[in-house]
């Protein structure tokens, strides 16, 4: 089946982002350099799809870091920053009791645990009642990917990038969760290729 083109963008910096904080599904705002990011993806974006912008459908997750950067995007695009649609299936990956803490911190605190999730990072699920696994991400993402019915730019976060890449069958379940997703950048979903 063929899809829609999509624009993944991932959020700006946050400050626990600076710090190496998992934020998970905690809402935290974007710092100064988060905002110029989505600025800067919003004129990225421009320079790819040039007068389509209009033609687009705008989604993103409803967490501030991903809503503020959608509208930094569409500001810098020249559009009305309100108009875009949120969807609560696009949050993060849920860290559970992890939220908050550093990978450091754990590796110090938690190496049994973190042995475990090293053998297998796309079925770990953390400790906790919210904390899922990528497997567990990719199965409320499936309907949202299968229910795009145009080009779209989808603003979300560094787990869903790896879960949606995996859906759309670019990257294996044991290559996902090593990718890098870097922050204000525009990654282009497109048939069976992905390019920054």
């Amino acid at each position: 089946m063929t899809r829609p083109v999509l624009y993944f963008v991932r959020h700006g910096e946050t400050e626990w982002n600076a710090q190496g904080r998992l934020q998970g599904q905690r809402d935290t705002p974007l710092n100064a350099r988060g905002i110029g990011q989505a600025a800067e993806a919003g004129r990225r974006l421009g320079y790819l799809v040039g007068e389509a912008r209009d033609r687009l459908a705008y989604v993103a997750s409803p967490l501030e870091r991903t809503r503020h950067t959608m509208e930094g995007l569409r500001t810098a695009l020249g559009l009305d920053p309100a108009a875009y649609a949120t969807d609560p299936r696009l949050v993060e990956i849920g860290f559970g009791a992890w939220e908050g803490l550093t990978w450091s911190g754990l590796r110090r605190d938690e190496p049994g645990r973190m042995a475990e999730r090293d053998r297998d990072r796309w079925n770990y699920r953390p400790p906790g009642e919210e904390a899922e696994s990528y497997e567990m991400v990719l199965a409320r993402l499936r309907p949202v990917l299968d229910g795009l019915t145009g080009p779209t730019v989808m603003v979300a976060h560094g787990g869903v990038a790896r879960a949606v890449m995996v859906g759309l069958g670019l990257v294996s379940r044991e290559e996902a969760p090593h990718l890098e997703i870097l922050q204000g950048r525009v990654l282009v979903l497109d048939g069976g290729r992905r390019w920054a």
